[in-house]
C-alpha cells in the first residue's frame, strides 16, 4: 500500500525552545499548547490568527481545560488548577521525592480523569520516570513505573484500548481499558517507530481508529493502523523536532502540530528557520473531541 505524503504548513513562528501539549478547546475554539523549558502556555486563536501568551514560574508541560471554566496545569512538580487567569494552585504533587523528575504529556479521557507521565533528568537513572492517573477530587494513582520518557497517549473508546509512549522504547503499545473503572492492563506493543526516523513523542487518533504520531528527530508525523502496524501516510514538516499533534478546528479535520528547537545548532536552525513554530494540515480525516478534566466545584 502507498503511504500518502502531505506538507505542514506554518500558523505561527513562535520559536518556541520546548513546544509542546497541543490541546483543543471546542467551547472557546481556542488551540492551547505550550512552550516547557520557557514556562510559557500559549493560547492561539484560530480565526483571528493571534495568541495570548502567559508565563509561568516553574516549567508547564501540558494544559487541559476543566468542566467548571478553569485550566488544570502540567508543571514540573504536579498538576495545577487555575481560574480565570489567577495564579495556579496546587492539587496534587506528583515524584516530590525525585526532585530530577518533571511532568511531561497530560491529557483526560472522556471521563474526565487526568493522566500524566513524568520524565527524568538525571542521566544517572534514566529509566525513573513514572505514569499516573489523577482523578477530579485529586487522589493520584500510580499506573506505571520505570519509564524513560513519558509521551504520547490516545483513547480508542469503540475498541476499549489506550495507547501509550514511552519514548526511548521507540514504540507505541497498547493496553485493553475499562471506561468506566480507568484501569489498563495486558501492555503489548502495537508496532515500533522505524530508527531511521526518529523518536515517537506525542500522539493523537482520527475518528478511524488510526494513530498519528509526532517524531522527535524525524520532521515528521506519521499515521498507523495499531490494529495491523501498517504505516498509512506521513506529513513533513520543515522542523526536525516533531513533539506532539492534536485535531481542532470547528470539525475536527485540522491537525495542528507543535515544535522545538531545543539543542539545535546554528547551522539547522538555519536550514530550519521555523523550528519551534506551531503547524497545520488537513490530512483528510477528522479527529475525536479531547476530553476536559471533570474539576470538583
Amino acid at each position: 500500500m502507498e503511504i500518502t505524503e502531505i506538507q505542514a504548513e506554518l500558523m505561527i513562528d513562535a520559536q518556541a525552545e520546548l513546544g509542546e501539549g497541543p490541546h483543543w478547546d471546542a467551547e472557546s475554539e481556542l488551540l492551547y499548547w505550550v512552550d516547557v523549558t520557557r514556562r510559557k502556555l500559549r493560547i492561539y486563536n484560530r480565526i483571528t490568527g493571534n495568541e495570548i501568551v502567559r508565563s509561568f514560574d516553574r516549567m508547564i508541560s501540558a494544559v487541559i481545560p476543566t468542566t467548571s471554566g478553569g485550566l488544570a496545569l502540567a508543571m514540573e512538580d504536579g498538576v495545577y488548577l487555575s481560574q480565570a487567569g489567577d495564579s495556579p494552585v496546587q492539587l496534587t504533587s506528583i515524584e516530590a521525592e525525585l526532585p530530577l523528575n518533571r511532568l511531561n504529556d497530560a491529557k483526560c479521557d472522556r471521563q474526565g480523569r487526568l493522566w500524566v507521565g513524568t520524565i527524568s533528568l538525571n542521566d544517572e537513572e534514566p529509566d525513573s520516570g513514572g505514569f499516573y492517573v489523577v482523578e477530579p477530587g485529586g487522589f493520584t494513582r500510580q499506573m506505571l513505573s520505570g519509564i524513560g520518557c513519558s509521551n504520547g497517549m490516545a483513547w480508542d473508546y469503540t475498541r476499549s484500548k489506550m495507547y501509550y509512549i514511552d519514548t526511548p522504547t521507540r514504540q507505541v503499545d497498547v493496553f485493553d481499558y475499562e471506561e468506566e473503572s480507568g484501569k489498563i492492563s495486558n501492555r503489548r506493543m502495537a508496532f515500533q517507530i522505524p530508527t531511521t526516523t526518529g523518536y515517537p513523542d506525542g500522539m493523537t487518533i482520527d475518528g478511524e481508529g488510526m494513530l498519528w504520531v509526532a517524531h522527535w528527530g524525524g520532521g515528521c508525523v506519521s499515521r498507523w493502523n495499531p490494529e495491523t502496524g501498517e504505516q498509512l501516510g506521513i506529513i513533513r514538516v520543515p522542523a526536525p523536532l516533531v513533539t506532539s499533534c492534536t485535531f481542532g478546528g470547528s470539525d475536527l479535520t485540522e491537525l495542528y502540530i507543535t515544535t522545538a528547537r531545543i539543542g539545535m545548532h546554528e547551522k539547522e536552525l538555519r536550514d530550519y528557520p521555523f523550528a519551534g513554530g506551531l503547524f497545520m494540515t488537513k490530512p483528510g480525516v477528522s479527529g475525536l473531541l479531547p476530553g476536559n478534566f471533570q474539576a470538583k466545584e
